[in-house]
C-alpha cells in the first residue's frame, strides 16, 4: 500500500518511541522507572469526578455535543480566564471547546496556512507545531530557542522575507520542554511584530497553572491589541489532571476564532457533554487541588535537583512545567545519555534532540512520578553516576 509523503516523511513520535524502549527493556526482565512522559500520576480531584459520574447517567447527554462547545462549558471558561487573567471574553464568539489542547493545536494550522505559506516554530519545542504545520501544507521555519537568551525566540533575527511570507508563529510559556518562562515584555515585543507583519500568533499555555516559589505565568492575550492576532490555547489535562478526558479550549478573538471553529465542524463532532460539564466543576469549583498539585512538584522537583546536582551536573531550578531540562554531561549527546541512563539505572528521560536540533546537549525529565519511585530513580541514577 501506497502512504503520503508527510507520513512517510514525519520522524517518530518522541513519546511513542519512549514507550517503544521501555516495552523492550520490560521484556528483558529491567525495572524500568520513567522520567520520560509528561502524564499525571495524580489523581482526578473528586468533585470533578462526581460530576461526571452523575452526568453520564443521563440520557440527554449521550446525543452529539455542540460543536463549539456547551454554552455552560464556554461561560465557564470565560470566567476562568477573567478571574484568572483579568480580561473578559465573549462566550460566544471568543471561546472555542476543544477535544484536548493537543487536537486543538494539530488542527488550527489549517484555519491560516495554505500550501507553502509559512510557520515560524520554535526549536527545541513540542513536535505537534511542526507537524501539524506540515500536515497542512505548510513550511515549518524554525526559531532557535538558545539558553543564553533564556530559551526566547530572537524575533528580530527573523529575516524581512521570512516574515513577509509567514502566516502564523508559534509559542509556549511556560515552555516545554525547556522549562523557561515569559514576561509581559517578550509578549509585547510578539504583539507589535504579530501586528506588523500580520502574523497570527498560537500560543500554547498548558503549563499555566503548575508554577513555583510565587511565579505567577501570565497569558498572551493581556496585552492591549493581542486579541486581534493571537489565539491561546489552554488545557486542563495538567491543571487538573484530566489527561486521558481530552478537554481543553481556545480562546482569541471573533476574527481567529470563528475560522478555526469552521475547521473543527468538519473534522470532529465535540466534546462528549458529561466530560464538559465535569470541566464546569473544575474550572468554577474549588482551586485549592491545584494549589496542592504545585506543591507536590515542587517537592518533587526539590528532590530530584538535589539529587542531580549530588553528582556534580548542572541543572537549574525551573519556576513552572512539570519537567527539569538539563545539559547533559560533558563527552555525551542527547541520545547516548538517555541509553546510558537506561542501560546503567533503568532510567527513561526524554532526549532534547527528540524536540528539535537545538535540544541537542539536553535532556528533560518529568516529575510525574510517585514520591517512591521518584526517590528510588534518584537513588539509582546516585549509585550509577556517582
Amino acid at each position: 500500500m501506497r502512504i503520503s509523503r508527510r507520513i512517510s516523511e514525519l520522524p517518530p513520535y518522541p513519546f511513542a518511541e519512549i514507550d517503544r524502549r521501555i516495552e523492550e527493556k520490560k521484556r528483558q526482565g529491567v525495572d524500568v522507572i520513567n522520567f520520560g512522559v509528561g502524564d499525571p500520576d495524580l489523581p482526578t480531584p473528586a468533585h470533578i469526578i462526581a460530576v461526571l459520574c452523575e452526568e453520564a447517567s443521563d440520557a440527554a447527554n449521550h446525543r452529539y455535543p455542540s460543536y463549539q462547545g456547551m454554552r455552560s462549558f464556554r461561560e465557564a471558561a470565560a470566567a476562568w480566564v477573567a478571574g484568572r487573567f483579568g480580561f473578559t471574553l465573549d462566550p460566544d464568539r471568543e471561546v472555542l471547546a476543544l477535544i484536548g489542547s493537543k487536537e486543538g493545536i494539530a488542527h488550527f494550522p489549517m484555519a491560516v496556512l495554505d500550501t507553502g505559506d509559512i510557520a515560524l516554530v520554535p526549536n527545541p519545542s513540542y513536535p505537534v507545531y511542526r507537524t501539524a504545520t506540515l500536515f497542512c501544507g505548510g513550511v515549518p521555519v524554525e526559531m532557535p530557542l538558545r539558553e543564553e537568551r533564556g530559551f526566547l525566540p530572537d524575533l528580530a533575527a527573523v529575516p524581512e522575507e521570512t516574515w513577509r511570507k509567514a502566516r502564523l508563529l508559534f509559542v509556549n510559556y511556560p515552555n516545554n520542554p525547556t522549562t523557561a518562562i515569559a514576561d509581559h515584555a517578550f509578549f509585547e515585543e510578539l504583539v507589535y511584530y504579530a501586528r506588523k507583519h500580520e502574523v497570527v500568533l498560537a500560543h500554547d499555555l498548558a503549563y499555566s497553572e503548575i508554577t513555583f516559589d510565587g511565579y505567577v505565568a501570565p497569558s498572551l492575550l493581556e496585552i492591549p491589541g493581542a486579541k486581534g492576532v493571537a489565539i491561546e490555547f489552554h488545557s486542563l489535562s495538567k491543571t487538573y489532571n484530566m489527561t486521558g478526558w481530552r478537554i481543553g479550549f481556545a480562546v482569541g478573538g471573533e476574527d481567529i476564532i470563528a475560522p478555526f471553529a469552521k475547521v473543527k465542524e468538519n473534522i470532529d463532532s465535540g466534546v462528549f457533554n458529561a466530560v464538559q460539564l465535569a470541566a464546569v466543576a473544575a474550572l468554577r469549583g474549588p482551586q485549592d487541588c491545584v494549589r496542592d498539585n504545585c506543591g507536590v512538584y515542587a517537592r518533587r522537583r526539590d528532590i530530584l535537583l538535589e539529587g542531580l546536582r549530588s553528582i556534580g551536573w548542572e541543572v537549574a531550578a525551573p519556576m513552572a512545567t512539570l519537567y527539569i531540562w538539563m545539559r547533559v554531561p560533558r563527552g555525551h549527546d542527547s541520545r547516548s545519555f538517555t541509553t546510558e541512563l537506561l542501560e546503567k539505572a533503568g532510567i527513561v528521560v526524554a532526549p532534547g534532540s527528540a524536540y528539535g536540533s537545538r535540544g541537542e546537549g539536553y535532556v528533560r525529565f518529568s516529575l510525574t512520578l510517585s514520591d517512591q519511585l521518584l526517590l528510588e530513580g534518584v537513588d539509582r541514577i546516585g549509585k550509577a553516576f556517582s
